[in-house]
Parts: C-alpha cells; sequence; structure tokens
C-alpha cells in the first residue's frame, strides 16, 4: 500500500473516510472491482491497514488523517468525483468519551463537508447509522419514524445528517444520508469499545466460552451482511435520484439477540452453547426494524445474503485467519462501555 502524493489525479477518484475500517474496506473493495481508484482517509484508530492487503497498490492510495484535520487532506479534493464519509468512533465509545465522539462525528462531518464543497466535489454520500432512531416505536420503521437517539454517538450521528441536508436544502449541494443497521461479516470489530455482538459471539462460541446477553435478550436488532451494506453505500454515490434524500439500508428482517446466540450456536457447530446474561447495557436500543422500500426504489438496493449463509462466512474467514478464537478474545472487553478512554 503505497502513501498518497501530491500528484494531480483525475477527477474519477473516490475518497473513502474511515475506508481501513470494517464497512469502509469493504466499500473500497466493490469500488475497485468496479473499476474505480480510490483514496482512502483514515486516522487508523479503528481502521487497520491489513483490512486492505491484497489490494492493488496502483488503484488504492491510503492517507493517514484525521477528518478533523483539513489540511492534512484538503489537497485530495479537487480530485474527487465522490466522497463517501464513514469515518466515525462508535456507540460504545460514545458512553466514555462523548466529547471526543462528538468531536469527530460531528464537527468533523461539518469540518469535511465545509471543505468538500470549496472543492466542488460532486457527491458528498453521508454514512449514518440506524442509532439515530432509537427504539423502535412503530415497525417496520421508515425514514420518516422519529428520530430519538438514546446515546450521544446517535445523536452526533443524528447531526451529522442533520449538516449534510442542511448543505443540500440551502445550497444546493449534492448530499445523500444513509442509515445503515447492524452490520456484520469479515473484518468486523470484536475488540475494545469497537466490539460488536456477531463476532463477539462467535469468537465465544468457537472459543467454547458462553455468549453474553446484556439484558433479557429481547431487544431485536436487523442484521444485515457488510457486502449487502457497502452495494447500498456505493449506489447511492451513483444514483441522481439519491441526492438530497434519506435512506434505510438494513435486510428487512429482525431478530432478537436470544435467537441470535441460538442461530450463532448452530452455525459453529455447537447447538445448545452456553449463554450468560449480565446487566443491561446502558442506553440500548431495544428494537430495530427496517423499512427498506426507499433504498429498492431509489437505489436498486437487494441485500441478497441470509443471516444463515453470512454467519457461515464469517466463521470460514475466522478460520481461514489462523489466529486461535482464544487470542482473539484477548482484545475482548465484556462491559466495552467501560473501556478506558483513549
Amino acid at each position: 500500500m503505497r502513501a498518497v502524493t501530491n500528484h494531480l489525479m483525475p477527477r474519477s477518484v473516490a475518497v473513502v473516510t474511515g475506508g481501513a475500517g470494517f464497512i469502509g474496506s469493504e466499500l473500497v473493495r466493490q469500488l475497485v472491482e468496479d473499476g474505480q481508484d480510490v483514496l482512502v482517509l483514515d486516522n487508523l484508530v479503528n481502521g487497520k491497514r491489513e483490512n486492505l492487503a491484497g489490494l492493488p497498490g496502483a488503484r488504492v492510495r491510503l492517507l493517514e488523517a484525521d477528518v478533523r484535520h483539513v489540511e492534512a487532506y484538503r489537497h485530495a479534493l479537487p480530485d474527487a468525483a465522490v466522497v463517501y464519509h464513514l469515518a466515525c468512533l462508535g456507540v460504545r465509545h460514545s458512553l466514555h468519551s462523548p466529547l471526543d465522539n462528538h468531536d469527530v462525528n460531528a464537527t468533523g462531518t461539518l469540518a469535511l463537508l465545509h471543505a468538500c464543497r470549496a472543492a466542488s466535489v460532486p457527491r458528498f454520500v453521508y454514512v449514518s447509522s440506524s442509532e439515530v432512531y432509537g427504539t423502535a416505536r412503530r415497525v417496520p420503521m421508515t425514514e420518516e419514524h422519529p428520530a430519538f437517539p438514546h446515546t450521544v454517538y446517535g445523536a452526533s450521528k443524528l447531526a451529522g445528517e442533520c449538516y449534510a441536508r442542511a448543505f443540500h436544502s440551502t445550497g444546493g449541494y449534492p448530499t445523500v444520508m444513509v442509515r445503515p443497521f447492524n452490520t456484520y461479516g469479515p473484518r468486523c470489530h470484536h475488540e475494545g469499545d469497537s466490539g460488536e455482538v456477531i463476532p463477539k459471539f462467535v469468537l465465544r462460541c468457537l472459543a467454547g466460552k458462553p455468549m453474553v446477553i446484556f439484558g433479557d435478550g429481547r431487544q431485536t436488532r436487523d442484521f444485515t451482511y457488510v457486502s449487502d451494506t457497502a452495494q447500498g453505500i456505493l449506489r447511492a454515490g451513483r444514483m441522481e435520484a439519491a441526492i438530497g434524500r434519506t435512506l434505510n439500508l438494513g435486510s428487512g428482517a429482525e431478530l432478537s439477540i436470544n435467537d441470535l446466540a441460538v442461530a450463532v450456536a448452530d452455525a459453529a457447530g455447537r447447538p445448545g452453547a452456553a449463554v450468560v446474561h449480565d446487566q443491561p447495557r446502558p442506553g440500548d436500543v431495544l428494537r430495530l426494524y427496517a423499512d427498506t422500500a426507499q433504498a429498492r426504489a431509489v437505489l436498486g438496493y437487494d441485500p441478497r445474503v441470509s443471516l444463515s449463509e453470512g454467519l457461515g462466512r464469517l466463521l470460514d474467514w475466522y478460520r481461514a485467519s489462523g489466529v486461535a478464537p482464544e487470542r482473539l478474545l484477548e482484545a475482548d472487553v465484556v462491559r466495552n462501555w467501560e473501556a478506558a478512554p483513549r
């Protein structure tokens, strides 16, 4: 992977902030497969260089920079045909470091938007989160569902949406806002305050340790495989009809965390694997279930990977890594909202 240089590239480059992260690196792969040159902008706090391994250095360049520090990347924006903005700090991080979380997710987004408009970047895709909704009041949840976030993370992602929407409605700047629901798959996070339920369940199950459920486990999520989420994000940067829209990206199915534990155990070949219940997580959303009709109509969004197939692919990826699940679990923090601030 080459470091980015100051040479001029044609305005056909896709800039992906957070492109060395979980969803971002899958988006980069799909863009490259589609013939796109990509500049990855990532400060490598949550992203990893190894997430970009195997990608052609002539097509993918990495600029190690923070979205808040515009001078570090301003020179690259005149070459961008589209900016996909995924860089953020996560929901559990916001519970122990709310000011830093807001600064990156909200203020960083505003700084990036301002720089992109000044550079006349033709399209800005803001990747928000289903966490902006809070707990569902009605299901399935359309984009018109009230936004009532439970955490600073959800609030900061909603602030970023509002900034992107304001740049479009007031100045006519071409922005698109997408709201992915819970995404899983290869390169997902199990470690520290970035750790998510599916990789934590999978690794614990493989290691013969009990899966930890916070609360009663009846809370639900709409789990979407990473290639499907990335497909929707990519299309948001291509479809003219998406400009100015806010669109859900989910599987359109609802699953409780209790049922997820059963599904993971079955996929891992360990039916009846142990489960323990711990205290509820602060700010936990109790129900999420996406209505994806608008994304299907506007983007041609078509999620194809079922939960059973997706879990099988994730298990295969972990097994092919050659790293024992016990070793990977050394970076696991059970109550990861209590992780030490960075």
